[in-house]
């Protein structure tokens, strides 16, 4: 494969299904998505039957509290060697561009790998790419004991880069009739739909020369202001931050025993253009499940004359108040916990941002065992039906806009987890490329 260090870029081998293949059994949504609500994943399974599917080949986290996860990733590293012996899945070499449409829009993206030499997910971190939200390290674990034994990654990662004069995609967009098709079909679930194409050598050597252009030191420091000496960010992580975390984290301990050139040093994404103008950064709303501690009496102990709050009549009502906030009070929803529908509001915060103040209350109310556990959603809809459940309580966040990401990240790091997601839950990469590891 070929490498481009100074812009941390391989152009990958991937493995595409055998023509013939269904694809809309083959291609399921990101693991991490529909985590409460196991009745989707049921009906995927369903829907699957006994087909070849990546469904087969990754571990919905819906299950990772059942009992049978061993089995369950046993299982997963079996049907990936199955699966390759059986010539189901085809080598390919290049990048892929690709093209997802939901809802009448479409977004843009490119397949390639990235190399893990240039990632650091710490905080503090000046890398090449960098996670634009906290890492859970808690979280990396499970996902590190599917990853380190298995033939093929699968990735739902999205990396952004930041172009507003879209020299990357663009040009794709306008050249893809004379690219050879490698997929398009209707994905499953209101997925929307999804095509890929096989970028030529010249396409290809205009990724890498628009890529070059963005991470030119000089270019970089007038973009956003910065000292010239400012290392340069030019991929900052979209979705799937632990997954690519989890490569890291393996690339880390294996590498002085594999050597330099063994392909888990890369990792296979998306790359997207964070101006695509389908790409929308949305909420990730936080469910509190089992409360056992009226709310309201522990947020007024914990933030005192800077907390008040309001009921309101209506989600639309408190979603209008929230949305509406001004700078000066962080304003968060709140649904369900022994209430109806009301608005938080605080003032004077440690924290710049409401999902900041939101997560570092919601972490102490839970390690006092105020709750049973939390789980993070997207959707207001989805939100409103699981928060007024018996015993929950949930809470609304509103979105912040995207073009403040980069620079935020320059200047001030990574922010709080689950700070935002890019689109709601069916809008989500599905899984349809894979890549050895091994």
């Amino acid at each position: 494969m070929k490498n481009f260090n100074d812009i941390g870029l391989q152009i990958p081998q991937v493995v595409l299904p055998q023509t013939g293949t269904d694809l809309q059994k083959w291609a399921v949504i990101a693991c991490d998505q529909f985590t409460s609500e196991p009745q989707y994943w049921a009906e995927v399974k369903q829907l699957v039957g006994s087909a070849p599917s990546t469904l087969n080949l990754i571990f919905p986290e819906v299950y990772l509290e059942q009992p049978d996860a061993p089995q369950r990733i046993a299982a997963i590293g079996q049907t990936m060697n199955d699966y390759l012996q059986a010539g189901i899945l085809l080598a390919h070499d290049g990048l892929i561009y690709v093209e997802r449409s939901v809802g009448g829009i479409t977004r843009h993206g490119v397949m390639a790998c990235l190399d893990l030499e240039c990632y650091d997910y710490r905080a503090g971190s000046a890398s090449l790419i960098r996670a634009t939200e906290g890492t859970i390290e808690d979280r990396l674990p499970p996902r590190i004991k599917i990853r380190q034994d298995a033939a093929l990654e699968l990735p739902h990662i999205l990396v952004l880069i930041d172009d507003p004069q879209q020299r990357v995609m663009a040009p794709l967009t306008a050249a893809k009739n004379r690219f050879a098709p490698l997929y398009d079909f209707e994905l499953m679930q209101g997925g929307g739909h999804l095509a890929g194409y096989a970028l030529d050598a010249a396409a290809q050597a205009g990724v890498v020369q628009a890529l070059r252009a963005l991470a030119e030191p000089q270019a970089f420091a007038a973009k956003y202001e910065v000292d010239a000496n400012q290392p340069v960010l030019l991929y900052a992580m979209g979705d799937g931050n632990h997954s690519l975390a989890t490569a890291k984290a393996i690339w880390e301990q294996n590498k002085l025993r594999v050597g330099p050139d063994h392909p888990s040093r890369y990792a296979l994404v998306e790359i997207e253009n964070v101006h695509d103008q389908a790409l929308e950064f949305e909420a990730i709303h936080r469910l509190l499940l089992g409360c056992k501690t009226d709310l309201l009496t522990v947020l007024k102990a914990t933030f005192g004359s800077h907390f008040s709050y309001t009921q309101v009549a209506s989600v639309d009502a408190m979603q209008q108040r929230v949305d509406g906030a001004s700078d000066t009070r962080q304003a968060i929803g709140l649904i369900g916990g022994g209430q109806s529908f009301g608005v938080i509001e605080i003032e004077a915060s440690a924290f710049n941002l409401p999902v900041g103040t939101l997560q570092a209350f919601l972490d102490q109310f839970l390690q006092e065992g105020g709750a049973d556990t939390i789980d993070y959603v997207h959707g207001a809809d989805v939100l409103k039906r699981l928060a007024l459940q018996p015993g929950n309580a949930g809470f609304y966040l509103a979105g912040m806009h995207k073009s403040e990401l980069f620079k935020t990240v320059i200047l001030e790091g990574a922010l709080p987890r689950k700070t935002f997601s890019l689109g709601q839950a069916h809008e989500k990469r599905y899984y349809m490329e894979a890549r050895k590891i091994r």
